[in-house]
């Protein structure tokens, strides 16, 4: 993991979950890899949301199973702000 979202993202998973920074690899899973709860996903949702100034709606939370969803959902969430930036203001008449 090398972006500042997966720096950052690997950071989250350690301190809420706990985890071994081997394990911290795309294809792991918070339920079955590390024995994350219910709780420990709400945690791990909020401090996203808060690390990365986003609000993460019911259903794509319920989608992020493993590091790379997350990863990929935060990448896509940025790419999207940032083309969304980047349009040029319609002029109001």
């Amino acid at each position: 993991m090398t972006s500042n979202i997966e720096s950052q993202m690997a950071d989250l998973v350690l301190y809420h979950i706990g985890a071994t920074r081997e394990q911290l690899v795309p294809e792991t899973s918070f339920i079955d890899d590390l024995g994350a709860g219910s709780l420990d996903l709400i945690e791990l949702v909020m401090a996203m949301e808060d690390t990365f100034a986003i609000e993460i709606p019911d259903d794509d939370a319920a989608k992020l199973q493993t590091i790379g969803d997350a990863i990929s959902y935060l990448k896509r969430r940025r790419a999207r702000m940032w083309s969304q930036l980047a349009q040029p203001k319609q002029k109001e008449s």
